[in-house]
């Protein structure tokens, strides 16, 4: 052995320069996008986390709780926003194990408020899928009816039958103009792809809007209706849609006051509570925040 040599290489080790400030920051910014990489791709193909934000889906789960949601059964997307700042990411969704399902627990892209082409904020909405492309829906009196068959109530769902309907509810409900309620609503045929509809000015403004998100100019005018300039009297639905309720009946804004949800909107379904607190309590409070943990919720299956 080369005694010399072995020292002149330890001699190299040693003289080895630090890092500088500079070589130190490089390094920690490829640790953190490396991180933040991971995150997006894990969040996009398999497995997300969602917290309940109102309690328009109680008792099934509650405001507060923390779910691990399954983004790989209808489907692996694109990651939708940049981890911790909320920037919309172009999106794109692969194709799934299968469509979302009657009685489903879905989460969804908010695809907007009634009257509008697009939401104005990004933003995701957890629901029950009550009924799927091609299906009659109707409410009579609270009671829920799917092809002229009466669907009960989730296993934790509520509502109140002595409620009243709230002044001007006529007004709000989805599709306008057609006088429904939160309580009586429909008969509707939910649209599927395929579905060819008779256009006229009597109904037109029932359909303007979807028409629209489906990435078509529509018209009304006193001549007729255009669609991308051209003369119509029907148009062939594009995609496949779904109906979603609150399980808290009484209490949500849904599919009833803001339309249908295209299935390419439906990213995941919600598989088990991980974490549950009032997240009404400011994180400076941490004493009260940690009190407020629901420790028996840990665990629950969403179903």
């Amino acid at each position: 052995m080369d005694i010399k040599k072995l020292f002149a290489k330890k001699d190299k080790v040693a003289k080895k320069k630090p890092e500088t400030f500079q070589e130190s920051v490089i390094s920690w910014v490829k640790t953190i996008l490396g991180a933040i990489i991971v995150v997006m791709i894990i969040n996009g193909a398999a497995v997300a986390s969602f917290v309940v934000p109102t309690g328009s889906m109680e008792n099934t789960v509650m405001t507060g709780d923390f779910l691990f949601v399954n983004k790989f059964l209808y489907g692996p997307t694109t990651p939708q926003l940049i981890p911790f700042l909320n920037i919309p990411l172009p999106f794109y969704k692969f194709p799934g194990l299968k469509d979302p399902e009657k009685g489903d627990v879905i989460v969804f892209i908010y695809p907007g408020d009634r009257d509008e082409l697009k939401s104005a904020d990004f933003v995701y909405y957890l629901k029950r899928c009550v009924a799927i492309a091609g299906d009659t829906i109707a409410i009579v009196n609270k009671q829920l009816i799917v092809n002229g068959v009466a669907t009960p109530l989730a296993e934790n769902g509520k509502y109140d039958r002595d409620l009243p309907i709230y002044p001007g509810d006529k007004l709000r409900t989805f599709p306008p103009g057609l006088g429904f309620t939160r309580d009586n609503w429909g008969p509707v045929r939910i649209p599927k792809k395929g579905d060819v509809i008779e256009l006229s000015p009597d109904n037109i403004r029932e359909w303007e809007v979807l028409i629209a998100r489906e990435g078509h100019e529509i018209a009304s005018t006193a001549s007729g209706i255009l669609i991308d300039g051209n003369s119509v009297t029907s148009y062939t639905i594009e995609r496949d849609y779904c109906f979603g309720l609150g399980d808290n009946r009484d209490n949500s804004l849904d599919s009833r006051y803001w339309g249908y949800i295209p299935y390419d909107n439906v990213i995941g379904t919600p598989m088990i509570v991980y974490w549950s607190w009032d997240t009404n309590i400011p994180i400076s409070k941490i004493i009260d925040k940690f009190a407020s943990v629901r420790l028996p919720r840990l665990g629950t299956i969403i179903k």
